[in-house]
């Protein structure tokens, strides 16, 4: 985790974003959902890739209960496959089932403390930080998955558990920051 990055405990940063699907979205958009997972997220990161269909997976095993929302903070200059019209495309080739936003200006990243994509933020319905961290522990292929750090965080949560393991360190793409 790094130094500014959120602390179990700490209120999720508000953000008004746009988003893929023409609309604009706030942390308030969210509030009938018991649990919220913002993801840092971009096109080009294999990491992120390589669990795109597990986090839609993620939204659609928990539609009723908790919202997904993939935020791509990438500078788009030197990365013009993260720009906004590539967000655009890459949700819709990939049928996105969750709101997919830019921060253009990078502050919300910066607000989270966000250093990767994929980079995961679970907040309960206080929009209080529960988990922090990585999916599982194989982006490589989910079938040698043995930890599922965020479906286990997810379930204790929604059952009124304590979070059993509610951080882990960060793999992926670093977030491209403008200069």
């Amino acid at each position: 985790m790094a130094a500014d990055t959120l602390k179990i405990g700490s209120k999720a940063p508000d953000f008004n974003l746009p988003a893929v699907d023409s609309k604009t979205y706030s942390l308030n958009s969210f509030d009938e959902k018991k649990a919220l997972i913002i993801v840092f997220s971009c096109n080009h990161c294999p990491y992120v890739q390589a669990y795109e269909e597990r986090i839609k997976q993620i939204q659609k095993d928990y539609v009723k209960d908790l919202q997904v929302v993939a935020i791509n903070a990438n500078e788009d200059l030197n990365y013009p496959e993260d720009s906004f019209e590539e967000m655009k495309k890459r949700s819709a080739e990939r049928q996105f089932n969750f709101p997919y936003l830019r921060d253009e200006a990078q502050q919300i990243a910066k607000a989270y403390g966000a250093t990767h994509t994929p980079e995961i933020f679970l907040f309960d319905k206080e929009r209080k930080l529960v988990f922090y961290g990585k999916i599982d522990d194989n982006w490589q292929d989910e079938k040698d998955v043995r930890a599922k750090y965020l479906r286990n965080a997810i379930e204790e949560l929604l059952a009124g558990k304590t979070i059993s393991v509610p951080e882990t360190f960060t793999i992926g793409c670093t977030i491209k920051w403008k200069r």
